[in-house]
């Protein structure tokens, strides 16, 4: 949760087209070039899929638990589908565009059916569905050769914006909040239906049918041999890293050429992602098998993370209010630096506060709201509630 903002950062503070192109805005020299490179190596898309697998293993996590409780999983599972659109449906069109509770709810939905199937079927089927993006978009790079000119042209304009389309944009996002709705409110339709038709949607499922199986293989609660985590750690480090510094390598050369660096300079980055990602989770189950040694990191991180919707929620909150029209009106003026420090600031807060409020609360506001819909009862929200009111929701504490 906490390395998502690392990456949405950019698309809070900056212009559309500089999250796929780094050369379309801001300064990349010095500073702002490490911050953009480490980002790109360590973080973009690694955390999202780190997210993804999580979100597949929940699946399985709720389903079972009510399934130990004697009680059906589709209705909630579903209802908790559902209630997870409508936050995403509103906090794309009130707040930011760059949401993936939306995508993510309706893969959930698309999943949930195969969650019983063994793990030797379920990452065969996985591995496929995230082939699916990356085969469509080598053939893009193929089918450009036959595009019409003015086609050519408009896709490069994109990619690397004119003056005027970029002074639209800082104005539109500078703006108040009604007028922020004229590229807020097309955008989020565009990443609903064709980004999600083309990318989101076969990545997403993908993802979750694989976390449905290292889950039950036991890989994320620890079970695994310390050789196994250690093993992850190297393959992240010394194979997903350098072919994603390759990659970047690679565009740069390019001068990132939009059909190339879109099409196929992407690959080495969608595909090695998922390595970095398990070298990510490697390091965090060492962290776990370690015991009290680190307990003093793990405890504030594991408070973010019981919080993950709310966290994720509060970030939009405070970046469209920094950088949005609303509120400071920072849009266009941070560089890559700047919102590094932003980030670090967040994160400060998060984890401060967070730990706080778990002092006092069993669950986050968001997730208060999330469980209820799911459960169709109020779970308990205070630690002080009786007993009787924190029995619900200590039943049912796997589907939150």
């Amino acid at each position: 949760m906490l390395g998502i903002l690392v990456v949405n950062v950019q698309s809070f503070a900056m212009i559309d087209a500089a999250y796929f192109n780094p050369t379309a805005y801001g300064d990349l020299s010095g500073a702002n070039f490490w911050v953009w490179a480490l980002t790109h190596v360590l973080a973009d898309q690694k955390l999202m899929t780190i997210f993804g697998l999580l979100f597949g293993a929940g699946v399985v996590l709720m389903a079972s638990g009510r399934e130990r409780a004697g009680r059906s999983p589709a209705g909630a599972h579903y209802r908790r589908m559902a209630a997870l659109l409508v936050i995403g449906l509103l906090h794309a069109y009130c707040l930011w565009y760059g949401d993936i509770l939306v995508a993510y709810a309706l893969c959930g939905m698309a999943v949930y059916p195969l969650r019983r199937l063994r793990p030797a079927v379920l990452l065969p089927l996985a591995l496929v569905l995230v082939a699916v993006p990356s085969l469509l978009f080598l053939g893009g790079a193929w089918s450009a050769r036959f595009w019409p000119p003015e086609a050519v042209a408009e896709f490069k304009a994109e990619a690397l914006p004119p003056p005027s389309v970029v002074a639209e944009e800082l104005a539109i996002y500078r703006g108040g909040w009604l007028r922020q709705m004229d590229h807020r409110a097309p955008a989020s339709l565009y990443f609903q239906t064709f980004v999600f038709a083309m990318w989101s949607f076969w990545r997403a499922a993908g993802l979750m049918l694989a976390g449905m199986a290292l889950f039950k293989l036991g890989v994320f609660s620890a079970a695994r041999s310390r050789g196994f985590y250690v093993g992850l750690v190297v393959l992240g480090l010394f194979v997903g890293v350098p072919v994603v510094a390759y990659g970047a390598y690679r565009n740069f050369a390019a001068g990132w050429e939009p059909i190339y660096s879109f099409f196929v300079g992407a690959q080495y980055n969608y595909w090695a992602s998922l390595l970095v990602s398990l070298g990510w989770v490697g390091l965090v189950m060492l962290a776990c098998r370690a015991g009290d040694r680190f307990s003093a990191l793990t405890r504030p991180l594991a408070a973010v993370g019981r919080l993950a919707l709310s966290n994720y929620l509060f970030q939009t909150l405070v970046c469209t209010t920094l950088f949005y029209g609303h509120g400071f009106g920072l849009f266009g003026k941070v560089q890559r630096i700047g919102q590094l420090g932003i980030v670090v600031a967040v994160w400060a807060v998060q984890l401060v506060l967070s730990s706080w409020y778990l002092r006092h609360f069993r669950i986050g506001p968001a997730e208060w709201v999330w469980r209820w819909v799911t459960n169709l009862q109020p779970p308990a929200l205070r630690r002080d509630d009786s007993p009787a009111a924190a029995a619900p929701a200590a039943a049912l504490q796997s589907g939150g």
